[in-house]
């Protein structure tokens, strides 16, 4: 069970973390343990011919929990006959046949799926009128207190770290209400609603003391987008600025994290403030450069008593002196920066991120969706071609649901437009715009797109995609639109990952058998497209590494708009010059309809070529601030050795 092994944690963790944490390598194996410790307690109370009291939580966090608890069920017989559950909350106000009510969300992953009796499980009422909602807020708390309160509690945590819809601000000992949803939650969800203009104010969420009264927690956490949350609710102090900080006074709960969300926790960070270490390359890079950007000091500056007063005198004592360390670092940072991502030919590649033959290499640059090649490596892709490369884009998905509806309206009340004037009589395209405007005119809130507007949404990034390439100067012939299945769902939701995608990728990597293959590193959100794409990308190089063109291909993993590789991960830096940031924006201006108020903002309200270049300028000013060489920007990479 989870709680032996935070028995087991030793006390140089919690030196630091003031609650229970167990970190484990990936959101799967995770969601497994989480999974076999309800499971266990399910059994248990059945054996007392007890009820099992569940407080469930929605999001992107639990769906691999419910996906195997579901899997008990119809591969080992787990019953969930005994069972009574709790949700958190619901938006508010919502249908419960809405796409986007917990209710569905509830059922369409785990209720209809397992045999737990549609009497026993509660969800908070998104169809009540206002004044109804305190007496029911009430009733919903004293079924709880009734059955003698939840047993065990599963939660996910906001960006700000609300627990439930428990925003910033909530006390301790609130109850169950209606809350005002914080901008940060609206904004987060935005994408779900179509825009936040559609996503609900306010939603109706269980109160943190119920679930500070539930006799087990369970708090999940995946991906690097939560690892500063996650730092200041288990490492900070107790705060109603930060709700889920509140678990570090209850007596049994647990945060249970996958790596990239428990990166920034100290004893991961910076375990050399933790512990005696074994400083390996890797672990030395990382403390230096850290310490060097903490002090504001270039590399060649730091001194014996920088490392000493920063809790690093064992790594002056195994390779100092200072000098000597900051030397060899400092040569290492430098030999990552090259104008030369494809290898500079008849060069001297000992000390260079890429070889110098071939000289001519076939590239492969993988997108998820239609602009990610612009955004994230732009002038890379620029550069490749005009160094004499054969570069090919493979643009994994249509992108179609991120082109809002007026922008489809627009292309398909045009096309009509012009074909009624000119007398064009096409059928079948007559029929898809026809259909397709219908639609629109009259679309509600959150409802699914038809295909034919998937279709028109879909056209319309190609055509972006098509003219950016253009721009570039990449052929037709050299540009490949994927349209992995995964994807084509219309919704945020998407299908798991298929044999289909991984054979498409294949097949793609096979037909240009490339020298380079560049890919979407961007892991802040484990179960997003960009982490989607990237394990079809990986499966199928592991897959291919055994045929005789594999030995000569290396991948180098690219960063997407909101976010960079950490200095110390850094393996290959392309230098831009102001023009080359100019040439960039205009290739990104090339995908209109990702302009002007996108469907996917989030939270940060600037334009995705403003974001890539104060990204890429971020990135410059690193290298200078450490005493290298000052650029206007600069685009990172991040080897993959398979």
């Amino acid at each position: 069970m989870l709680q032996s092994t935070i028995d087991k944690s030793t006390s140089f963790e919690k030196r630091f973390e003031n609650a229970g944490t167990i970190v484990f390598e990936n959101s799967v194996s995770a969601s497994k343990a989480v999974a076999k410790e309800i499971a266990d307690l399910i059994r248990v109370k059945q054996d007392q011919r007890q009820p099992c009291i569940l407080g469930l939580a929605t999001g992107s966090s639990p769906k691999g929990l419910y996906a195997e608890l579901v899997r008990l069920h119809k591969e080992e017989g787990l019953s969930f006959k005994n069972v009574i559950s709790f949700n958190l909350d619901e938006y508010y106000p919502m249908e419960p046949d809405s796409i986007n009510s917990y209710v569905r969300f509830m059922k369409e992953h785990l209720f209809n799926h397992v045999d737990i009796l549609a009497e026993n499980y509660h969800i908070p009422d998104g169809t009540l009128s206002k004044d109804a909602i305190s007496e029911y807020c009430s009733m919903y708390e004293a079924k709880i207190e009734a059955l003698g309160g939840i047993d065990l509690q599963v939660l996910g945590i906001g960006g700000n770290g609300h627990i439930g819809f428990n925003e910033s601000g909530s006390l301790q000992n609130s109850k169950t209400r209606l809350v005002a949803l914080d901008h940060i939650t609206r904004v987060a969800a935005s994408g779900d609603f179509g825009g936040l203009k559609t996503t609900p104010r306010t939603a109706i969420t269980l109160g943190i003391k119920k679930i500070m009264e539930a006799k087990r927690v369970i708090l999940m956490a995946w991906g690097e987008g939560k690892s500063n949350i996650v730092k200041d609710s288990v490492e900070g102090s107790v705060t109603n600025l930060v709700p889920a900080s509140f678990l570090q006074e209850h007596n049994n709960a647990t945060f249970v994290l996958d790596k990239e969300a428990a990166s920034k926790l100290t004893r991961i960070n910076t375990p050399w403030l933790v512990e005696k270490i074994t400083w390996s390359d890797k672990l030395t890079r990382k403390a230096v450069l850290g310490l060097a950007l903490y002090l504001k000091k270039p590399i060649l500056m730091l001194t014996d008593a920088d490392y000493i007063e920063n809790g690093m005198s064992d790594l002056l004592a195994d390779s100092g002196p200072a000098y000597d360390i900051n030397i060899a670092i400092f040569n290492k940072l430098q030999s990552t920066i090259t104008g030369w991502p494809g290898g500079k030919p008849n060069a001297d590649d000992t000390n260079r991120p890429e070889r110098a033959e071939p000289a001519k290499k076939k590239v492969l640059i993988f997108s998820p969706h239609p602009d990610d090649d612009i955004i994230s490596m732009g002038g890379t892709f620029k550069r490749l071609h005009e160094q004499g490369h054969e570069v090919h884009i493979g643009y994994q998905t249509s992108g179609n649901i991120a082109v809002a509806d007026d922008e489809a309206l627009r292309f398909a009340s045009f096309v009509c437009d012009y074909n009624e004037k000119f007398g064009i009589d096409n059928t079948a395209a007559d029929t898809i715009y026809k259909k397709a405007e219908k639609f629109l005119k009259n679309k509600k809130n959150s409802e699914v797109d038809i295909p034919e507007v998937r279709y028109i949404k879909g056209i319309i990034r190609k055509g972006e995609a098509r003219a950016t390439c253009h721009y570039i100067g990449i052929p037709d012939v050299q540009i490949h639109f994927m349209n992995l299945p995964f994807y084509e769902t219309g919704t945020i939701e998407k299908k798991p990952l298929g044999p289909e995608d991984v054979k498409i990728t294949m097949d793609l990597i096979e037909k240009i058998q490339p020298h380079q293959i560049f890919a979407a590193g961007d892991l802040a959100d484990p179960h997003g497209t960009h982490k989607v794409c990237l394990d079809a990308i990986f499966e199928a190089v592991l897959k291919l590494k055994s045929k005789k063109f594999m030995y000569d291909c290396w991948v180098w993993l690219y960063r997407g708009a909101w976010q960079e590789w950490g200095i110390d991960e850094i393996e290959m830096a392309i230098p831009m010059g102001p023009d080359q940031v100019l040439e960039k924006r205009k290739g990104i201006f090339k995908h209109q309809s990702q302009k002007d108020g996108v469907v996917f903002q989030g939270a940060d309200s600037r334009e995705f070529w403003q974001r890539a270049e104060d990204r890429n300028k971020e990135t410059a000013d690193l290298y200078k601030l450490l005493g290298l060489s000052h650029y206007a920007a600069m685009e990172a990479f991040v080897r993959w050795k398979f």
